[in-house]
């Protein structure tokens, strides 16, 4: 019988107990997005979370979960505030029914330019970081989607052409776009856009040229109108305690990379607009420019919501108004 040197055994058993160790350090987080593979955000996220693997030598490893797989889109806020998951993207504005605060984004023509939208996301900010942070969550950065646009089955000379019709909306302030408007609103979420149209579920929506990309608008619709109504913003979100418990080296890991996400995500959706508007024009949908008549009528319409928006808002939206007009 072999015996094995008493130091071996006793190199073997820390090997054992530094690789035990090496692996009880290793935080992993599951990370839901709303959104496809193939869509800009998605990607960004995905890179995002390579860098935080990488540079903090293994030690937080994110799984990105997209298309809703894990969580759906309208729970992924609560989901990251009760710790359900330690991370998550959603829409801002999908929030706007629990504070209009999260609707700062979503008011038609008040921001629709990517110059005026970073601005508007300066001067929001830090009233979002408050908020957030009093539910134990901690902003990580935002990205703008491409401008939206009104997609339909028929050609569109004015905003009554779209009176009855049944209107996809994904948040509140594009469901009070629709009433305004005159249309039904109906809630559908991105994955579920394409059978909502085959069905006849919806007629028509508001939506970037990235989402009509993605779900492959060409297959059910005919007309797209660059209206270019506004640009809402995702936001990447991380509950307090979980970010709190990693190390000072890695929290700053995390905190490095959310702001190369940032800018590199804002750069990759002005990129994105020229391309997903050629890539539906090459397929069959007419891109349009809004008639003169049907412009006015939206640009009222715009008004309106925002004022409505400013009474709901108070102190911060008059704020956020404020700031954006200097």
């Amino acid at each position: 019988m072999k015996i094995l040197n008493p130091m071996f055994k006793l190199l073997a058993t820390a090997a054992v107990a530094l690789a035990g160790s090496a692996a009880l350090a290793q935080t992993k987080w599951d990370m839901p997005t709303p959104y496809p593979e193939t869509n800009f955000h998605t990607k960004n996220i995905r890179q995002f979370a390579d860098e935080v693997g990488a540079q903090s030598g293994g030690k937080l490893a994110i799984t990105v979960h997209s298309n809703g797989s894990l969580i759906k889109h309208p729970e992924i806020k609560r989901a990251v505030q009760t710790g359900q998951v330690p991370i998550g993207e959603l829409l801002s504005s999908v929030q706007a029914n629990e504070s209009p605060l999260y609707a700062f984004d979503s008011n038609p023509f008040l921001a629709d330019s990517y110059v005026e939208a970073g601005k508007l996301w300066g001067v929001a900010k830090p009233a979002l970081v408050k908020r957030l942070d009093g539910q134990g969550i901690t902003l990580l950065f935002s990205v703008a989607w491409p401008p939206q646009g009104i997609y339909a089955k028929k050609p569109l000379e004015s905003v009554s052409d779209l009176k009855g019709t049944k209107f996809r909306t994904y948040s509140p302030t594009t469901a009070r776009f629709a009433e305004l408007m005159g249309a039904v609103p109906t809630t559908v979420q991105s994955p579920e856009v394409p059978q909502a149209f085959r069905t006849g579920l919806v007629d028509a929506m508001i939506t970037s040229g990235s989402t009509g990309v993605d779900t492959q608008a060409w297959d059910y619709l005919t007309h797209y109108y660059d209206v270019q109504a506004f640009l809402p913003q995702n936001l990447v979100i991380v509950n307090k305690e979980a970010l709190a418990k990693l190390d000072a080296a890695t929290q700053k890991v995390v905190l490095d990379a959310a702001a190369r996400a940032e800018k590199r995500g804002w750069d990759a959706s002005l990129a994105e607009n020229d391309r997903v508007v050629k890539i539906m024009a090459d397929k069959g949908i007419k891109v349009l420019k809004p008639s003169a008549k049907m412009k006015a009528e939206l640009a009222a319409i715009g008004k309106q919501m925002a004022d409505e928006w400013v009474k709901r808002a108070g102190a911060d939206g008059e704020a956020i108004l404020a700031g954006l007009r200097k």
